[in-house]
Protein backbone atom coordinates (compact mmCIF):
# COMPACT_ATOMS: atom_id res chain seq x y z
CA UNK A 1 0.00 0.00 0.00
CA UNK A 2 1.38 3.56 -0.79
CA UNK A 3 1.13 5.51 2.40
CA UNK A 4 1.92 8.75 0.17
CA UNK A 5 -1.41 7.95 -2.10
CA UNK A 6 -3.32 7.54 0.74
CA UNK A 7 -1.75 10.94 2.58
CA UNK A 8 -3.22 12.81 -1.54
CA UNK A 9 -6.86 11.21 -0.74
CA UNK A 10 -6.81 7.89 -2.70
CA UNK A 11 -6.91 4.66 -0.08
CA UNK A 12 -5.98 1.99 -2.43
CA UNK A 13 -7.22 -0.65 0.99
CA UNK A 14 -10.62 0.91 0.69
CA UNK A 15 -10.74 0.17 -3.06
CA UNK A 16 -9.91 -3.36 -2.27
CA UNK A 17 -12.82 -3.61 0.50
CA UNK A 18 -15.01 -2.04 -2.09
CA UNK A 19 -14.18 -5.01 -4.28
CA UNK A 20 -14.37 -7.73 -1.92
CA UNK A 21 -18.09 -6.06 -0.81
CA UNK A 22 -19.47 -6.22 -3.95
CA UNK A 23 -18.77 -9.66 -5.18
CA UNK A 24 -21.60 -11.20 -3.33
CA UNK A 25 -23.94 -8.65 -5.64
CA UNK A 26 -22.13 -9.41 -8.52
CA UNK A 27 -22.35 -13.62 -8.29
CA UNK A 28 -25.88 -13.65 -8.55
CA UNK A 29 -25.64 -12.16 -12.25
CA UNK A 30 -23.76 -14.96 -13.60
CA UNK A 31 -25.24 -16.10 -16.98
CA UNK A 32 -24.13 -18.84 -19.10
CA UNK A 33 -21.31 -17.17 -21.46
CA UNK A 34 -19.60 -15.58 -18.70
CA UNK A 35 -15.88 -16.12 -18.25
CA UNK A 36 -14.02 -14.69 -16.28
CA UNK A 37 -14.70 -13.20 -12.34
CA UNK A 38 -14.61 -9.66 -11.27
CA UNK A 39 -11.53 -8.47 -10.86
CA UNK A 40 -9.11 -9.39 -14.14
CA UNK A 41 -8.57 -6.46 -16.28
CA UNK A 42 -11.54 -6.95 -19.06
CA UNK A 43 -14.21 -9.19 -18.90
CA UNK A 44 -14.65 -12.22 -21.42
CA UNK A 45 -18.46 -13.41 -22.82
CA UNK A 46 -18.75 -16.71 -25.00
CA UNK A 47 -21.71 -15.41 -27.45
CA UNK A 48 -22.21 -19.56 -28.49
CA UNK A 49 -24.52 -21.23 -30.72
CA UNK A 50 -27.98 -20.44 -31.84
CA UNK A 51 -27.47 -17.27 -34.29
CA UNK A 52 -27.44 -17.08 -37.95
CA UNK A 53 -26.05 -13.73 -38.31
CA UNK A 54 -25.61 -12.72 -34.69
CA UNK A 55 -25.05 -8.47 -34.40
CA UNK A 56 -24.37 -6.66 -31.59
CA UNK A 57 -26.15 -4.05 -30.16
CA UNK A 58 -24.63 -1.90 -27.15
CA UNK A 59 -26.05 1.29 -25.32
CA UNK A 60 -24.45 3.53 -22.66
CA UNK A 61 -25.71 6.10 -20.29
CA UNK A 62 -25.62 7.43 -16.66
CA UNK A 63 -28.17 8.83 -13.73
CA UNK A 64 -28.15 12.24 -14.31
CA UNK A 65 -28.72 14.57 -11.52
CA UNK A 66 -31.60 12.22 -9.73
CA UNK A 67 -28.19 11.34 -7.67
CA UNK A 68 -28.83 14.19 -5.93
CA UNK A 69 -31.73 13.00 -4.72
CA UNK A 70 -29.72 10.31 -3.22
CA UNK A 71 -26.96 12.06 -1.90
CA UNK A 72 -29.73 14.12 0.08
CA UNK A 73 -31.47 10.69 1.50
CA UNK A 74 -28.22 8.80 1.81
CA UNK A 75 -30.19 5.95 -0.09
CA UNK A 76 -27.76 4.08 -2.80
CA UNK A 77 -28.80 0.73 -3.45
CA UNK A 78 -31.76 2.29 -6.11
CA UNK A 79 -29.29 4.58 -8.08
CA UNK A 80 -27.29 1.35 -9.11
CA UNK A 81 -30.50 -0.10 -10.47
CA UNK A 82 -31.24 3.47 -12.96
CA UNK A 83 -28.25 2.89 -14.88
CA UNK A 84 -28.60 -0.35 -16.09
CA UNK A 85 -32.02 0.37 -16.49
CA UNK A 86 -31.03 3.54 -18.97
CA UNK A 87 -28.56 1.11 -20.60
CA UNK A 88 -30.56 -2.26 -21.58
CA UNK A 89 -33.83 -0.33 -22.05
CA UNK A 90 -32.57 0.89 -24.94
CA UNK A 91 -30.95 -1.98 -26.78
CA UNK A 92 -34.24 -3.84 -26.17
CA UNK A 93 -35.96 -1.42 -28.29
CA UNK A 94 -33.73 -2.90 -31.37
CA UNK A 95 -35.30 -6.47 -30.80
CA UNK A 96 -31.59 -7.44 -28.84
CA UNK A 97 -31.20 -9.42 -25.53
CA UNK A 98 -28.85 -7.71 -23.11
CA UNK A 99 -25.61 -10.05 -23.00
CA UNK A 100 -23.60 -8.08 -20.37
CA UNK A 101 -23.05 -5.04 -17.73
CA UNK A 102 -20.02 -3.03 -17.08
CA UNK A 103 -20.51 0.19 -14.68
CA UNK A 104 -18.45 3.22 -13.69
CA UNK A 105 -18.19 4.86 -10.75
CA UNK A 106 -16.55 8.11 -10.02
CA UNK A 107 -16.40 9.59 -6.09
CA UNK A 108 -14.83 11.57 -4.00
CA UNK A 109 -13.65 9.82 -1.33
CA UNK A 110 -14.41 5.52 -1.82
CA UNK A 111 -16.36 3.71 1.34
CA UNK A 112 -16.42 0.57 0.41
CA UNK A 113 -19.69 0.47 2.19
CA UNK A 114 -21.21 2.97 -0.41
CA UNK A 115 -19.78 1.36 -3.30
CA UNK A 116 -21.15 -1.66 -2.79
CA UNK A 117 -24.67 -0.90 -2.04
CA UNK A 118 -24.22 0.81 -5.62
CA UNK A 119 -23.38 -2.09 -6.53
CA UNK A 120 -25.88 -4.17 -5.49
CA UNK A 121 -28.47 -1.86 -7.08
CA UNK A 122 -26.71 -2.45 -10.29
CA UNK A 123 -26.81 -6.01 -9.48
CA UNK A 124 -30.52 -6.23 -9.52
CA UNK A 125 -30.66 -4.16 -12.35
CA UNK A 126 -28.50 -6.67 -14.10
CA UNK A 127 -30.99 -10.00 -12.53
CA UNK A 128 -34.03 -8.36 -13.49
CA UNK A 129 -32.45 -7.50 -17.53
CA UNK A 130 -31.07 -11.20 -17.58
CA UNK A 131 -27.74 -10.05 -18.24
CA UNK A 132 -24.28 -10.39 -16.38
CA UNK A 133 -22.25 -8.08 -14.62
CA UNK A 134 -18.82 -8.38 -16.10
CA UNK A 135 -16.71 -6.17 -14.72
CA UNK A 136 -16.38 -2.20 -14.04
CA UNK A 137 -14.40 0.60 -12.52
CA UNK A 138 -14.41 2.65 -9.19
CA UNK A 139 -12.31 5.58 -9.25
CA UNK A 140 -11.47 7.44 -6.06
CA UNK A 141 -11.07 11.75 -7.41
CA UNK A 142 -10.47 13.40 -4.41
CA UNK A 143 -10.31 17.11 -5.44
CA UNK A 144 -12.07 16.46 -8.34
CA UNK A 145 -15.65 14.88 -6.33
CA UNK A 146 -16.54 16.36 -3.40
CA UNK A 147 -16.27 13.36 -0.74
CA UNK A 148 -19.80 12.55 -0.06
CA UNK A 149 -20.48 12.61 -3.70
CA UNK A 150 -20.01 10.56 -6.69
CA UNK A 151 -21.32 9.54 -10.31
CA UNK A 152 -22.46 6.24 -11.78
CA UNK A 153 -22.07 5.27 -15.51
CA UNK A 154 -22.96 1.98 -17.52
CA UNK A 155 -22.50 0.48 -20.82
CA UNK A 156 -24.25 -2.88 -21.89
CA UNK A 157 -24.16 -4.64 -25.10
CA UNK A 158 -26.83 -7.26 -26.31
CA UNK A 159 -27.13 -9.48 -29.32
CA UNK A 160 -29.74 -10.07 -31.72
CA UNK A 161 -30.19 -12.17 -35.33
CA UNK A 162 -30.12 -9.44 -38.24
CA UNK A 163 -32.96 -10.97 -39.62
CA UNK A 164 -34.88 -9.91 -36.29
CA UNK A 165 -33.60 -6.50 -36.02
CA UNK A 166 -36.60 -4.18 -35.08
CA UNK A 167 -35.89 -0.87 -36.80
CA UNK A 168 -39.90 0.25 -37.46
CA UNK A 169 -39.60 0.04 -41.58
CA UNK A 170 -42.35 -2.20 -40.99
CA UNK A 171 -44.74 0.05 -39.26
CA UNK A 172 -47.74 1.39 -41.17
CA UNK A 173 -50.61 3.75 -41.13
CA UNK A 174 -53.41 2.00 -38.54
CA UNK A 175 -50.92 -0.15 -36.37
CA UNK A 176 -51.61 0.77 -32.47
CA UNK A 177 -49.20 1.72 -30.01
CA UNK A 178 -49.53 -0.04 -26.70
CA UNK A 179 -47.61 1.48 -23.76
CA UNK A 180 -46.31 -0.23 -20.70
CA UNK A 181 -46.71 1.71 -17.15
CA UNK A 182 -43.22 3.49 -16.11
CA UNK A 183 -42.34 3.39 -12.51
CA UNK A 184 -42.51 6.97 -11.92
CA UNK A 185 -40.03 9.58 -13.82
CA UNK A 186 -37.45 7.15 -13.82
CA UNK A 187 -34.02 8.38 -15.03
CA UNK A 188 -34.99 12.20 -16.89
CA UNK A 189 -36.22 15.71 -16.19
CA UNK A 190 -34.46 15.59 -13.27
CA UNK A 191 -33.07 19.19 -13.31
CA UNK A 192 -35.99 20.76 -13.81
CA UNK A 193 -37.87 18.46 -10.62
CA UNK A 194 -35.06 19.77 -8.77
CA UNK A 195 -36.05 23.56 -9.73
CA UNK A 196 -39.57 22.47 -8.91
CA UNK A 197 -38.99 21.29 -4.87
CA UNK A 198 -35.67 23.51 -4.09
CA UNK A 199 -33.90 20.46 -3.76
CA UNK A 200 -30.40 22.84 -4.14
CA UNK A 201 -31.39 25.09 -1.70
CA UNK A 202 -31.85 24.78 2.31
CA UNK A 203 -34.07 22.63 3.85
CA UNK A 204 -34.15 20.19 0.65
CA UNK A 205 -33.47 16.87 3.32
CA UNK A 206 -36.97 18.23 4.46
CA UNK A 207 -38.32 18.88 1.56
CA UNK A 208 -38.09 15.32 0.34
CA UNK A 209 -39.94 13.96 3.70
CA UNK A 210 -43.05 16.08 2.74
CA UNK A 211 -46.25 13.68 2.06
CA UNK A 212 -48.47 14.78 -1.04
CA UNK A 213 -51.85 13.18 -0.19
CA UNK A 214 -52.37 11.58 -3.85
CA UNK A 215 -48.58 10.15 -3.88
CA UNK A 216 -49.31 7.67 -0.49
CA UNK A 217 -45.74 8.26 0.01
CA UNK A 218 -43.05 11.09 0.97
CA UNK A 219 -41.95 13.09 -2.02
CA UNK A 220 -38.37 11.58 -1.59
CA UNK A 221 -39.51 7.73 -1.86
CA UNK A 222 -41.26 8.55 -4.88
CA UNK A 223 -38.71 10.34 -6.75
CA UNK A 224 -35.75 8.07 -5.80
CA UNK A 225 -37.69 4.84 -7.52
CA UNK A 226 -35.78 3.31 -9.95
CA UNK A 227 -36.42 2.81 -13.12
CA UNK A 228 -38.20 0.31 -14.66
CA UNK A 229 -36.24 -2.16 -16.65
CA UNK A 230 -38.86 -3.47 -19.20
CA UNK A 231 -36.54 -6.31 -20.98
CA UNK A 232 -38.17 -9.26 -19.98
CA UNK A 233 -41.85 -8.21 -20.91
CA UNK A 234 -40.40 -7.12 -23.98
CA UNK A 235 -38.04 -9.98 -25.17
CA UNK A 236 -41.51 -12.23 -24.11
CA UNK A 237 -43.58 -9.66 -26.69
CA UNK A 238 -41.19 -9.84 -29.51
CA UNK A 239 -41.61 -13.95 -29.26
CA UNK A 240 -45.15 -14.02 -29.35
CA UNK A 241 -46.31 -11.00 -31.82
CA UNK A 242 -44.99 -9.22 -34.44
CA UNK A 243 -43.55 -6.10 -32.71
CA UNK A 244 -42.91 -3.62 -35.78
CA UNK A 245 -41.04 -1.13 -33.34
CA UNK A 246 -40.17 -0.23 -29.84
CA UNK A 247 -39.15 3.17 -27.88
CA UNK A 248 -37.76 4.28 -24.93
CA UNK A 249 -39.30 7.47 -23.46
CA UNK A 250 -36.52 9.08 -21.70
CA UNK A 251 -35.49 12.29 -22.02
CA UNK A 252 -37.53 14.64 -24.31
CA UNK A 253 -40.52 12.66 -23.05
CA UNK A 254 -42.91 11.98 -25.88
CA UNK A 255 -41.98 14.13 -28.53
CA UNK A 256 -38.58 13.35 -28.64
CA UNK A 257 -38.47 9.83 -28.28
CA UNK A 258 -42.02 8.46 -29.99
CA UNK A 259 -41.08 9.90 -33.32
CA UNK A 260 -37.62 7.67 -33.21
CA UNK A 261 -39.88 4.34 -33.61
CA UNK A 262 -41.56 5.71 -36.77
CA UNK A 263 -40.61 5.42 -40.39
CA UNK A 264 -40.59 8.88 -42.58
CA UNK A 265 -43.77 9.65 -43.23
CA UNK A 266 -45.11 8.82 -40.59
CA UNK A 267 -46.84 10.12 -37.08
CA UNK A 268 -48.52 8.82 -33.92
CA UNK A 269 -51.45 10.26 -32.26
CA UNK A 270 -51.83 9.59 -28.87
CA UNK A 271 -54.58 8.98 -26.51
CA UNK A 272 -54.75 11.40 -23.52
CA UNK A 273 -56.97 9.40 -20.92
CA UNK A 274 -56.23 6.01 -22.04
CA UNK A 275 -54.02 5.21 -19.82
CA UNK A 276 -53.25 6.33 -15.91
CA UNK A 277 -50.79 9.45 -15.57
CA UNK A 278 -48.97 8.76 -12.26
CA UNK A 279 -50.06 10.95 -9.61
CA UNK A 280 -46.53 12.01 -9.14
CA UNK A 281 -46.53 13.38 -12.55
CA UNK A 282 -50.10 15.99 -11.62
CA UNK A 283 -47.90 17.34 -8.74
CA UNK A 284 -45.18 18.07 -10.13
CA UNK A 285 -46.82 19.96 -12.67
CA UNK A 286 -49.26 21.47 -10.46
CA UNK A 287 -46.33 22.64 -7.76
CA UNK A 288 -44.15 23.94 -10.85
CA UNK A 289 -46.87 25.47 -12.88
CA UNK A 290 -45.71 23.44 -15.73
CA UNK A 291 -47.55 23.50 -18.66
CA UNK A 292 -49.31 20.18 -19.99
CA UNK A 293 -46.96 19.88 -23.12
CA UNK A 294 -43.87 20.69 -21.29
CA UNK A 295 -44.75 17.84 -19.08
CA UNK A 296 -45.49 15.52 -22.03
CA UNK A 297 -41.66 16.90 -23.64
CA UNK A 298 -40.32 16.31 -20.47
CA UNK A 299 -41.37 13.11 -18.49
CA UNK A 300 -42.47 9.64 -19.76
CA UNK A 301 -46.17 10.97 -17.39
CA UNK A 302 -46.26 6.96 -16.70
CA UNK A 303 -45.35 5.33 -19.72
CA UNK A 304 -41.98 4.03 -19.87
CA UNK A 305 -41.88 2.12 -22.92
CA UNK A 306 -43.61 1.83 -26.60
CA UNK A 307 -44.92 -0.48 -28.95
CA UNK A 308 -46.37 -0.46 -32.46
CA UNK A 309 -48.44 -3.59 -33.40
CA UNK A 310 -50.74 -4.54 -35.92
CA UNK A 311 -54.64 -3.09 -34.49
CA UNK A 312 -55.51 -6.94 -34.29
CA UNK A 313 -53.30 -8.16 -31.74
CA UNK A 314 -53.12 -5.53 -29.38
CA UNK A 315 -55.85 -6.26 -27.22
CA UNK A 316 -53.55 -10.03 -26.76
CA UNK A 317 -50.74 -7.79 -26.33
CA UNK A 318 -52.22 -6.43 -23.47
CA UNK A 319 -53.46 -9.33 -21.89
CA UNK A 320 -50.13 -11.06 -21.82
CA UNK A 321 -48.27 -8.01 -20.94
CA UNK A 322 -50.85 -7.73 -17.49
CA UNK A 323 -50.52 -11.33 -17.05
CA UNK A 324 -46.71 -10.62 -16.48
CA UNK A 325 -47.55 -7.80 -14.24
CA UNK A 326 -46.99 -5.13 -16.25
CA UNK A 327 -50.07 -1.96 -16.82
CA UNK A 328 -50.30 -2.03 -20.43
CA UNK A 329 -52.12 -0.08 -22.37
CA UNK A 330 -53.80 0.53 -25.92
CA UNK A 331 -52.58 4.10 -26.21
CA UNK A 332 -52.66 5.49 -29.87
CA UNK A 333 -52.23 4.70 -32.92
CA UNK A 334 -50.00 5.62 -36.18
CA UNK A 335 -51.25 7.88 -39.15
CA UNK A 336 -49.93 8.95 -42.38
CA UNK A 337 -48.04 12.26 -42.50
CA UNK A 338 -45.62 13.75 -40.96
CA UNK A 339 -44.72 16.16 -38.02
CA UNK A 340 -45.23 16.15 -33.72
CA UNK A 341 -46.75 13.62 -31.98
CA UNK A 342 -50.60 14.85 -31.51
CA UNK A 343 -51.65 14.26 -27.84
CA UNK A 344 -55.75 14.94 -27.99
Amino acid sequence: MSESYKAAGVDVEAGYEAVRLMKQHVKKTLIPGVMTELGGFGGLFELGQGYENPVLVSGTDGVGTKLKLAFLQDKHDTVGQDCVAMCVNDIVCSGAKPLFFLDYIALGKNVPEKVADIVKGVADGCVQAGCALVGGETAEMPGFYPEDEYDVAGFSVGVVDKKDIIDGKAVKAGDVLVGIASSGVHSNGFSLVRKIFGLDEAGAKERLQQSYAPLGETLGEALLKPTKIYVKPALEAISKFDVKAICHITGGGFYENIPRMLPEGMHAKINKGSWQVLPLFDVIAKEGNIPEKDMFGTFNMGLGMMMAVEAAQAGALVNMLSGMGEKAYVVGSVEAGSGDVEIV
